[in-house]
């Protein structure tokens, strides 16, 4: 059984477009997809985990029952769409994890860092999720890029700790799933969604989870709210190297990602974790 992550994000989360925007007072849009992706996951027959921005919980809050209605996992990524190796972020974590928690009365169990930002400078952050009763993490990609990855992380699921990020430590209580990989031409790339799932031939990627499936180890997949509901996302001004990491192909992605669903079976973590 493979794990699916919806990253619940609005059209002025993403990191390569908060470059781009001056004002705080935004208007989520996005939010207002969940139906159609609710009736996606239902018609495929498929639980996944949605990793929430808080705010939009508060914004709003029917989100909340819409979700655990209709059997999915709540799980937590952060308030604002937060890099969590930001200046200064580790003194506003703990205040947000508790407003989260109180948002969620506590049924979230698992986080995953924006932008996949858990490395060395922000792996205090396992210590938080570990005082706050966490169970799973998933911000490791064993791969890197220009913006995240670790490219030496074990690719199946590990214990982690503060001191340990890419490898087990037996004594770690938060259990890391990190993000599906793949090889092309030698070199490990990114295979678990977003801009990867735009890009790369569904040949490439279905080979990848084939892969993971023939050696006992759970696909790690993700998706973002609005690659779902592009009918929501504007698109705004960006450089040209923004504009086609967060555009290309972002009407396809819907199908792409239906077509991925029809040919594997996926989960929630917490349904896999049972």
């Amino acid at each position: 059984m493979n794990i699916l992550g919806i990253d619940f994000e609005d059209w002025y989360h993403p990191e390569l477009i908060q470059r781009h925007i001056k004002t705080k007072n935004n208007k989520p849009t996005v939010v207002n997809g969940i139906d159609k992706i609710l009736d996606w996951l239902r018609k495929n027959e498929t639980l996944a985990t949605f990793f929430m921005v808080g705010e939009l919980l508060e914004f709003k809050p029917e989100i909340l029952d819409k979700i655990l209605s209709n059997g999915h996992e709540i799980a937590f990524h952060t308030m604002y769409h937060t890099r969590v190796d930001s200046l200064n972020y580790k003194e506003k974590f703990d205040d947000e994890i508790k407003r989260f928690d109180a948002i969620t009365s506590k049924r979230s169990k698992g986080f995953r860092a924006p932008s996949f930002s858990l490395n060395q400078s922000s792996s205090w952050i396992i210590d938080t999720l570990e005082n706050n009763n966490y169970q799973y993490d998933s911000s490791i990609v064993p791969a890197k890029t220009k913006l995240y990855g670790i490219d030496n992380a074990e690719t199946k699921p590990y214990k982690i700790t503060s001191s340990s990020i890419e490898k087990n430590n037996p004594d770690g209580k938060i259990l890391e799933f990190p993000l599906l990989v793949t090889k092309i031409f030698g070199k490990t790339i990114p295979a678990a969604g977003g801009f990867y799932l735009r890009t790369l031939p569904l040949k490439i990627i279905e080979s990848a989870i084939r892969k993971y499936i023939d050696n006992n180890i759970p696909a790690t997949f993700y998706i973002h709210s609005w690659e779902l509901t592009p009918e929501y996302m504007p698109k705004i001004p960006l450089s040209l190297m923004d504009s086609f990491i967060t555009y290309h192909n972002l009407n396809s992605t819907f199908s792409r990602m239906d077509k991925i669903l029809k040919k594997f079976k996926f989960t929630s973590f917490e349904q896999y974790l049972k």
